[in-house]
């Protein structure tokens, strides 16, 4: 399936990256966080809202195509499809369609999750690819960026607490 990308080779992106390890192997880290629960891992750390549910979601997480609307905890929303899936080792996803702030910083974003052998265990690297609305990459590459890695960080422990629980 063939899914129209947001970011081209030509977009002046803002990129921001976290990564962790943890001492399970990539495919079965692969296995708990493709799929994860987003209001079990994604709670609010200010500035930014929680995740509180998930809608619409029109299939299984688990191939390229499938969308879902979450709903955060101060009554927003963002349109999300899962835009690549390569079992084991990476899945990629768009935001578009915010309905809060990032309305007016962002034109959407692309989310990437990447799981590599380190050892026995896995280095995951999660990465947020932010397409600046003109005028406003500025923002989202200055003041925001500390605020949103700050946030990533938070839910990426969640995410790894998770595959270390094996839940």
């Amino acid at each position: 399936m063939s899914i129209p990308l947001l970011i081209g080779p030509a977009d002046r992106t803002v990129p921001i990256t976290v990564q962790r390890r943890t001492s399970k192997p990539p495919a079965e880290a692969f296995r708990i966080i493709a799929p994860i629960d987003l209001p079990s891992v994604f709670h609010p750390v200010a500035p930014f809202p929680g995740v509180t549910r998930v809608l619409n979601q029109n299939d299984t997480w688990d191939h390229t195509g499938p969308s879902r609307n979450p709903q955060f905890s101060d009554g927003s929303q963002v349109d999300e499809q899962l835009t690549e899936y390569t079992e084991g080792t990476s899945f990629a996803y768009q935001l578009t369609g915010f309905t809060n702030v990032l309305s007016s910083l962002a034109v959407g974003v692309r989310g990437e999750w990447t799981f590599t052998p380190d050892g026995e265990g896995t280095l995951i690297r999660w990465s947020y690819e932010f397409k600046p609305r003109p005028g406003r990459r500025w923002i989202l590459a200055g003041p925001f960026a500390p605020l949103w890695r700050r946030y990533m960080r938070a839910a990426l422990a969640r995410c790894v607490a998770a595959v270390e629980s094996g839940a």
